[in-house]
C-alpha cells in the first residue's frame, strides 16, 4: 500500500493561526494524521509554556493521532557571522533559519536537550528530530546518535537513528514567498508527482507562508485529496517508519 504524509514545519503559538483554516479542512476529510514539527521557542519570542491555549491545541491534535516532532529550538541562526563564502551562502542567503547549521556536538546537545525537556514538561511524545532547513552540522550528527530519538529527514530521506540508516521518502516543498515563485514551485510539484506516481510514500511538507496565499494553500489540500482519492493511505513519519520495519521483518 502507498502512503502519504502531511507534515506542517514551523509549528508555533505564532504559525498556528495561521496552519488553523487548513487544518480544519483536513480535519473535514476525515481521518487524516499529520506529523506538527513544533519549535519550542520560535525566534526567541514564541515559548510554547507562555501559550497554555496552544499548548492545549498540541494535546488535542496528539489525541487525534497527529505526531509531534521536535523542530529545532529557536528556528533562527544566532550564531556568529560566517567566514567563509560558502558559510555566508548557505547562512544569509540561502537561508537565516539554520539554526544547526555550525553548531558543535556540545552546542548541539544543549539545544536538542533542551527542546526534549519541553516536550517531556509537556507530555508529549517524540521520536523524531528536523533541523530548520534542513541543515545539520556533524556536530549535530553526533549529538544525535547520543539522544533516545528514532529518525530524522532531509527533503528526501528519512533517517534511521542513531546509524542514520537511509530510508527514501521523497517530499514536495514550496517557495511561496512571491508569486513568482508559487508559480514556478506549482510547476517543479506537478513535474515530481508524475515522476513519483510509483513511490512508496509521498511527503507534503507545508510552510506558515504556503497558507498565507489562497494559491499555494488550496493547491496543498487539492493535492492532499487527490493523493487519498488515488488510494494512498496517510500516516505519521513515525507510523510511517514503523510500518516499513515490520513489513522488512515480514519479508
Amino acid at each position: 500500500m502507498a502512503e502519504v504524509m502531511l507534515v506542517l514545519h514551523d509549528v508555533s503559538p505564532q504559525s498556528w493561526e495561521d496552519y488553523k483554516p487548513f487544518v480544519d479542512a483536513v480535519d473535514a476529510l476525515g481521518d487524516v494524521p499529520m506529523t506538527l514539527l513544533v519549535v519550542p521557542d520560535f525566534h526567541h519570542h514564541n515559548h510554547v509554556h507562555n501559550f497554555p491555549a496552544f499548548r492545549r491545541m498540541m494535546d488535542m491534535r496528539l489525541a487525534r493521532g497527529d505526531e509531534l516532532a521536535l523542530h529545532g529550538f529557536y528556528h533562527a541562526d544566532d550564531g556568529p557571522m560566517p567566514h567563509t563564502p560558502r558559510d555566508y551562502f548557505m547562512r544569509r542567503v540561502y537561508t537565516w533559519e539554520g539554526e544547526f547549521y555550525g553548531l558543535s556536538e556540545a552546542d548541539a546537545l544543549v539545544r536538542l536537550e533542551a527542546g526534549l525537556e519541553v516536550f517531556a514538561r509537556n507530555d508529549w511524545p517524540v521520536q523524531g528530530f528536523v533541523a530548520p532547513a534542513w541543515l545539520m552540522s556533524e556536530g549535530t550528527r553526533q549529538a544525535l546518535k547520543r539522544l533516545p530519538l528514532a529518525y530524522t529527514s532531509d527533503p528526501q530521506h528519512l533517517y534511521r537513528l542513531p546509524d542514520f540508516t537511509q530510508v527514501s521518502a521523497p517530499g514536495l516543498v514550496w517557495s511561496a514567498r512571491s508569486a513568482w515563485r508559487r508559480g514556478l514551485s506549482k510547476v517543479i510539484s506537478d513535474w515530481r508527482q508524475q515522476q513519483w506516481q510509483q513511490a512508496p510514500c509521498i511527503r507534503l511538507g507545508l510552510h506558515p507562508v504556503d497558507m498565507r496565499h489562497d494559491y499555494s494553500r488550496e493547491y496543498w489540500l487539492h493535492t492532499l485529496t487527490r493523493l487519498l482519492e488515488q488510494g494512498r493511505a496517510p500516516m505519521t513519519k513515525f507510523a510511517w517508519l514503523q510500518r516499513q520495519a515490520q513489513q522488512r521483518q515480514a519479508a
